[in-house]
C-alpha cells in the first residue's frame, strides 16, 4: 500500500491520525511520540463513591497539600490543581493583559498558541535577552524537546526585569530534570507561575491532572477561572497518594535513567545522532529523518517529527522488551526508504 497523505500530526499520542497515515501498519501500534513514562504508578484501590458523588472540597485541598510538598511550593495557597495543565494555559496567558510575549523557543507550540488566542503580540525568540522585554515571557524548563535547562537564576533575574510582566514557566518535565533549577519556591514573588505535569513522570496522563504554582493572589484568579469540580474525585484521590509516594518516585527516576541509556545505544548503534532529551524521551538528528518516519510508522512504530526541523525525531521509551526489540529491528531494517512497502 502507497504512503497515505495525511495533515501533520500536531501533538503526540494521536494514533488515529498515526492510523491514516499508515493504514497498513501492524498492530498494535507502538506509540514512542510522547514523553509519557511508560512505568505507570500502580492504580490504587478507589471507593465506588469517587465516581458518584462530585469532588469533595476537602479532597481538592487534601491534594493541594501533597502537591506543595512534593514539588517544594511555599503552602497549599500557592497550588491550583487543574484538569491538566493543558486547561491552565490560556488562563495564565490571560492574567497579563494583551501586550508582547516572547516564548522561549523551539518548544512546545501551545504556549504560543494560546497567548495568541488571549490577544497578546507572541513572538518565538531564541535570544534570552527578549524574555526580558516582554510582557509575557515563557520558558519550558526542561524543554521540550532538546531538554535544555535554564538555570533558576537566570529565570529568576528575568522575572525581577518584567516589572508588570509575567515569567511562565513550565516544568513539566523538572520530575526527572535538575530539580534545583525549578521556580516552584519562588512563586510568592508574584509575578512567577510554574506549571507542572501530573500525568508524564507518573504515567497517566489520561488522568488528566496538573498543577499551576502561584502567588495566593495569582492562584486564587486561576481558581476563579477554573470553576468548581474541575478536578474529578478520582483524579484527587490518586494524586495525592502518588504525589506523596517518595520512594516509589526514586525508584522510577533510577529506573528512568537506566531505560533512556539503553534508549540512547539503541539509537546511536542505528547512526543517529542523539542531540537531547530527558529521561523521558530523547531527541534524535538523522539526514534522512522524514524517510525514517514513514519507515517505523510502516513498522507500526509512531515517533514525533518537527514541521519547522526536518532533521530532528523525538523518541519516547519502549515499556517492555518486546517493544525494545520491535524498535531495535525496525531501525536495523531501515534502507533510506520513505514510503511503505505494497501490500
Amino acid at each position: 500500500m502507497s504512503q497515505v497523505e495525511a495533515p501533520p500530526i500536531l501533538h503526540g499520542g494521536d494514533l488515529g491520525a498515526a492510523r491514516l497515515m499508515f493504514p497498513g501498519a501492524p498492530e498494535p501500534f507502538l506509540d514512542l511520540s510522547t514523553g509519557i513514562n511508560p512505568y505507570p504508578y500502580p492504580i490504587p484501590n478507589l471507593a465506588p463513591d469517587l465516581f458518584t458523588r462530585l469532588p469533595e472540597p476537602a479532597a481538592l485541598e487534601r491534594l493541594a497539600v501533597v502537591a506543595a510538598q512534593a514539588y517544594g511550593a511555599p503552602s497549599a495557597a500557592h497550588v491550583v490543581p487543574a484538569p491538566g495543565t493543558q486547561i491552565l494555559l490560556p488562563l495564565v496567558a490571560a492574567l497579563v493583559r494583551p501586550g508582547r510575549a516572547a516564548v522561549l523557543g523551539p518548544t512546545y507550540a501551545e504556549h504560543f498558541r494560546a497567548a495568541a488566542r488571549n490577544g497578546h503580540r507572541v513572538e518565538e525568540v531564541a535570544d534570552t535577552v527578549r524574555l526580558h522585554e516582554a510582557d509575557l515571557a515563557v520558558v519550558v524548563n526542561p524543554n521540550n524537546p532538546d531538554g535544555r535547562i535554564m538555570p533558576r537564576a537566570a529565570l529568576l533575574t528575568c522575572a525581577a526585569d518584567l516589572a508588570d510582566g509575567l515569567l511562565v514557566v513550565d516544568e513539566a518535565f523538572m520530575d526527572v530534570g535538575a530539580g534545583e533549577e525549578s521556580l516552584a519556591a519562588d512563586v510568592g514573588r508574584g509575578n512567577i507561575v510554574v506549571l507542572r505535569s501530573f500525568g508524564k513522570f507518573f504515567g497517566l496522563a489520561g488522568l488528566r491532572l496538573g498543577f499551576a504554582l502561584a502567588s495566593p493572589a495569582v492562584a486564587a484568579r486561576l481558581r476563579t477561572g477554573l470553576g468548581p469540580w474541575a478536578v474529578a474525585g478520582p483524579a484527587l484521590a490518586i494524586g495525592a497518594v502518588a504525589l506523596a509516594d517518595q520512594p516509589w518516585a526514586a525508584m522510577t527516576r533510577a529506573r528512568l535513567a537506566q531505560a533512556v541509556t539503553r534508549l540512547d545505544r539503541v539509537l546511536t548503534g542505528a547512526g543517529l545522532e542523539v542531540v537531547g532529551g530527558t529521561s523521558l524521551f530523547r531527541l534524535a538528528r538523522a539526514p534522512a529523518a522524514a524517510a525514517l518516519f514513514h519507515h517505523l510508522g510502516c513498522a507500526g512504530i509512531l515517533v514525533r517529527r518537527f514541521a519547522d526541523a526536518a532533521a530532528w525525531l523525538r523518541f519516547g521509551l519502549p515499556g517492555s522488551e518486546p517493544d525494545w526489540q520491535r524498535l531495535a529491528a525496525a531501525l536495523a531494517a531501515f534502507e533510506k526508504i520513505g514510503v511503505c512497502p505494497k501490500a
